[in-house]
Formats: C-alpha cells, sequence, structure tokens
C-alpha cells in the first residue's frame, strides 16, 4: 500500500477569485464541487493524474496571519520568460513579496490574498514538469521530513541533504516535492497543505494506521461530517488523506 501526493488545498477567503487568479496564472481550467470550493487542474487531465498537482481552494473567513509552510515554484524556460511571466501575473493582482530572500535570481511573489510563491529562473532539472516545478515544505529537518513522506508515498526520493530533501513522483513527471530547512517554527493551522490518496481498491483504514506507524498524527478533526482523515506529519503540518482514487 501507499499514498501519492494529488493536490495541494489552499484555503481562500474568495475561492473563486482567488481560484480565477491561479488558473491564469497556470493555464488550468476551472470547477467547482459546491460552493466554497474551486477546484483546478490541467485541461484534460484524467484526475489523479501524477503529471500534474492539482488546487484545491476552500473558502473560510479567517484572513492570513504570517509567513506560509507550503509554497509554489513556478517554471521558466529562459530569463525573458521569466520576465514576462512575472509581469503577467503583477497584472492579474500578484506583487512581490520579501520573505529575507536577499539577493536571488528568483522571484519571491504573492498572490491576491497573500500566499507566496516563487517564479524561478530556469533550471535544466524543471523543464518537464509543467508550470509548477515545486511544491515546497518549510521545515526543521529535511532529512526526517523525507524519511516519512518517501515511506507514505510510493514517489522516488532523489536528494537529500540537511537542507534539503527532494522527491518526485515514480513516473517521472510532474512537480517535485521538496522540503526546506527554515528557522521559522510553525504557528497555528498550515493555510496551505498537502492532500494525499490512496490507489483505488486499497483500505483506508489500514492506510492511515500505516501512516501513523510511519510518526504520522492524529489532527483530532472531528470525522463525523467529513470523507477524508485530517493528519499530521513529523513537524505537525496537516494533511489529508483522501479516499482512494
Amino acid at each position: 500500500m501507499a499514498t501519492r501526493l494529488v493536490q495541494i488545498n489552499m484555503k481562500a477567503q474568495d475561492d473563486t477569485a482567488l481560484g480565477r487568479f491561479w488558473a491564469q496564472a497556470l493555464g488550468w481550467g476551472v470547477d467547482s464541487e459546491g460552493p466554497g470550493v474551486t477546484n483546478l487542474e490541467p485541461v484534460g487531465l484524467a484526475y489523479p493524474d501524477p503529471a500534474a498537482v492539482c488546487i484545491d481552494l476552500i473558502a473560510r473567513p479567517e484572513p492570513k496571519t504570517g509567513k506560509n509552510r507550503v509554497h509554489l515554484d513556478l517554471a521558466t524556460t529562459s530569463p525573458a520568460h521569466q520576465a514576462e511571466l512575472v509581469a503577467r501575473l503583477k497584472d492579474l493582482g500578484a506583487t512581490l513579496a520579501d520573505v529575507g530572500q536577499g539577493d536571488v535570481p528568483w522571484t519571491v511573489m504573492a498572490d491576491p490574498e497573500g500566499n507566496e510563491f516563487c517564479v524561478l529562473e530556469p533550471r535544466q532539472v524543471y523543464g518537464d514538469t509543467g508550470p509548477i516545478a515545486a511544491v515546497v515544505v518549510d521545515c526543521a529537518d529535511p532529512r526526517a521530513m523525507a524519511r516519512f513522506w518517501d515511506g507514505a508515498m510510493d514517489w522516488t526520493l532523489h536528494e537529500v541533504a540537511d537542507d534539503h530533501a527532494t522527491l518526485r513522483s515514480a513516473a517521472g513527471v510532474g512537480p517535485y516535492l521538496e522540503f526546506v530547512r527554515t528557522p521559522d517554527t510553525k504557528s497555528g493551522w498550515n493555510r496551505v497543505h498537502l492532500d494525499v490518496a490512496p490507489y483505488r481498491g486499497d483500505d483506508p483504514a489500514a492506510e492511515e494506521a500505516r501512516l501513523l506507524a510511519l510518526g504520522a498524527t492524529d489532527s483530532g478533526v472531528d470525522r463525523s461530517e467529513i470523507s477524508w482523515v485530517v493528519l499530521a506529519d513529523p513537524e505537525g503540518n496537516e494533511f489529508c488523506l483522501l479516499s482512494p482514487r
């Protein structure tokens, strides 16, 4: 048994407006499974597909406070493409952001609700990822996080060091999942989190037990009205175990 990363969940004060921004930013399609939920995925994708990590935007009234511990890195193919993308994103409502990055070759931005993301300079490693180069998670111990997520998912572990770790779908397509050491500490619920799903035919209860044995913890969320399980990884980052897909 194993899970795989199928989407990220992003809270939004206005899921429709923020969904429109990200759909235009990525060139993806927009759908909705109900009020207060906006679903984004590449046009023509048969979800779930390892070629893309989709985005679910969920309406929540609370405003963003503090830097997100999960963010997106966007890929570019040339310096001109990077500059064009930054300009286009500004036209869509994004702003430049300062998270203490200093003088770096990538551009740090924030979407219309303040969620940080990076527009990367061209890097060969991200040449075939699609518009999202990586989903990046801040952490205190990348090696420990890599051990947990390598066991939790059937993705391939590509690189592990003291300051970063990288995984990617075993199919060798889609974005990377990266863990980067930062001095920041987690405070409150993550406004952006990972959603993983077992494969069709797997036993959800057995998969939950396996994740707990690997080091996940129960977040304590009431399950009476939801069909998924909210767990937390070894550093307390919430993630959802969805129904088998």
